[in-house]
């Protein structure tokens, strides 16, 4: 179970962190900071560069700290929130990642809930610092916390797109 635990965190922390390098620089096939900023205005985020720069460092973070096992209910809680927002700007696309869908983002929630909700395995700094199992009461507001928060952060910063704002005014108008 540990050795499962570890590939898991190795893996899906990589990744989230990978994302988050890709947006704020040239690595990985990023598009640098300037290219972080311009997909989350494409995507209809206000905050500009300062979005792209919480989004990528929250990704980075998240993605570092549950490869370590470190603080994992909340490390997984940061990653399912900049994963749920990812998730909502794919929707639209229906699930499937061929088409663009959110399948990948949601793959990553649920990666992370799992790992806040069964814990980072022996071989974690959690484990190390003596702080695991992590009680109930912390694991279940994170792994619930991370999707609402990505939730509010799409409901804050994104705007309507130009013919959703239209449709609107013609509704208003009627």
């Amino acid at each position: 179970m540990n050795a499962g635990l570890l590939v898991l965190r190795l893996v899906a922390g990589l990744l989230i962190a990978g994302h988050g390098v890709q947006k704020v620089s040239f690595r990985l096939g990023g598009h640098g900071l300037a290219g972080g900023t311009e997909e989350f205005r494409h995507d209809g985020f206000r905050g500009g560069r300062l979005t792209a720069i919480v989004a990528g460092a929250s990704q980075i973070g998240a993605g570092l700290f549950l490869v370590a096992g470190l603080l994992t209910p909340l490390a997984a809680m940061a990653a399912m929130g900049v994963m749920t927002v990812a998730g909502t700007v794919k929707r639209a696309k229906g699930l499937w990642v061929q088409n663009d869908g959110y399948e990948y983002p949601l793959v990553l929630v649920v990666v992370s809930a799992a790992l806040a909700l069964t814990g980072p395995g022996r071989w974690s700094l959690d484990q190390a610092l003596g702080v695991t199992p992590w009680p109930l009461w912390v694991v279940l507001p994170a792994t619930v916390a991370g999707p609402v928060s990505g939730l509010l952060t799409r409901l804050v910063l994104h705007r309507p797109s130009v013919e959703s704002e239209r449709t609107q005014y013609a509704q208003a108008a009627e």
